[in-house]
Parts: C-alpha cells; sequence; structure tokens
C-alpha cells in the first residue's frame, strides 16, 4: 500500500495538532513536516518534497499565495490543497489558476480533510461544497451544447446517488436521506466514478448538469 506523505502549512498550533492527528490516524497518510509560516514552509518543502501540502493562506512572512509562487516548480509533483477561511469568487479563480488541487473551508468537518486528501492524491480535484455552485456557474456558462451518450451503465441507486453528490450533500447526509450506511454510499460513490472514468466531485457535478439530473 502506498502511503502519501502530507507537509502541513498553518500559523495556528492547535489547528496543526488536530490536523496531524487527522491525517495520521488515515492507514493512506503520513504527515512528515510542519510550519508555521511562509517561509519555512518554502524551506521546509524544498527538502523533505511532501506528495501533499496541506496550506494555510494567511500566514506571516509570506502568504499562501506567495509560497505557492515560490514553488511552483515542484506542482508538477506535489498536490496543494488550499485551507482557508475565505470562500469568495476571487480566491477561488486565483489558487484554481495558480495551481491547486484541493480547496477546503476551516470550518469543514474531520472527513471533508480526508476527502480532499484522498481525491488529490489519486489525481482529482477536490472544493469545498460551498464554493462549488461559483465553480457551477462559471461552467455552465462556457459550456457548449454536448450530445451525452447513454447511461454509462450506472443503476437507478447510483444515479439517485449522483444527484444527492451533485447537489451538495455529504456521505452521512446521503446516508441519512437513502436510509443506508455511509460504506454503501462510498461504495456507490466509487462505482460512479469508475464507470464514469470520473475522479472529483466537481467531474460529477458537470455531469450531472450535463444528464439534467440536478437543475441549477
Amino acid at each position: 500500500m502506498t502511503i502519501a506523505t502530507v507537509f502541513i502549512a498553518d500559523d495556528h498550533a492547535v489547528l496543526r495538532d488536530g490536523l496531524k492527528k487527522i491525517i495520521n490516524e488515515h492507514e493512506n497518510f503520513s504527515v512528515i513536516g510542519e510550519a508555521s509560516d511562509g517561509q519555512e514552509t518554502i524551506n521546509k518543502v524544498q527538502e523533505v518534497h511532501p506528495d501533499i501540502l496541506l496550506l494555510d493562506i494567511s500566514m506571516p512572512i509570506f502568504t499562501g499565495f506567495q509560497v505557492i509562487e515560490r514553488l511552483k516548480n515542484h506542482l508538477s509533483e506535489m498536490k496543494v490543497v488550499v485551507l482557508t477561511l475565505h470562500n469568495n469568487e476571487s480566491y477561488v479563480s486565483a489558487l484554481l489558476k495558480a495551481g491547486v488541487h484541493g480547496y477546503l473551508i476551516k470550518t469543514a468537518p474531520a472527513r471533508e480533510v480526508l476527502l480532499a486528501l484522498e481525491s488529490v492524491s489519486k489525481g482529482g480535484y477536490y472544493l469545498d461544497s460551498t464554493i462549488s455552485k461559483f465553480i457551477i456557474n462559471h461552467y455552465i456558462e462556457n459550456v457548449s451544447a454536448e450530445v451525452v451518450d447513454e447511461w454509462d451503465g450506472l443503476t437507478t441507486r447510483e444515479l439517485e446517488v449522483l444527484k444527492l453528490i451533485a447537489e451538495g450533500y455529504k456521505n452521512q447526509e446521503i446516508a441519512d436521506l437513502l436510509n443506508v450506511s455511509v460504506k454503501t454510499v462510498e461504495s456507490h460513490r466509487y462505482n460512479i466514478m469508475d464507470k464514469l472514468d470520473m475522479h472529483d466531485r466537481i467531474d460529477l457535478v458537470k455531469y450531472a448538469i450535463r444528464r439534467g439530473i440536478i437543475q441549477v
């Protein structure tokens, strides 16, 4: 089993300690370093070469934006997941253009952090559900008319799960709505992504919009 290494950059020690505990308890991830400011982040990341950088935007010395700019030569090998209090469109656009693979709001639950790490470690993207509407609207404005094939082998239950995922519901919420276990929802989610050859929620949302599964 391949273990993805994670580096945590945040100026709050309590938050770093909490994230370390959550991440190290997951069998697929290991925290290999941490930093409390932008300069320390740049120096240490260049030494340890993590697979994923979990990065706060508002830090002393260098901001998260400046850290990303100074580490841009490492972005082909290292994924960046931003952890921030900001959820406005300008931040989202700027960071996605800068090359980040994940965008999480600091109020997100622990499970959300792990989902983001799982997604980016597999080559996908992960955006907090609170900012997904911006991405969806941007996509609708730019998408051209497409001919969509049949249902790609999705079962009725998988279509139900896909609709709820696209509408922004978390796994536990979907489980409650469908009266099934969270593990069952996760299994359906995996099967949906496998059948559609998609790797993150945004791709699923785009598919659901094209198919008319959800209305925005």
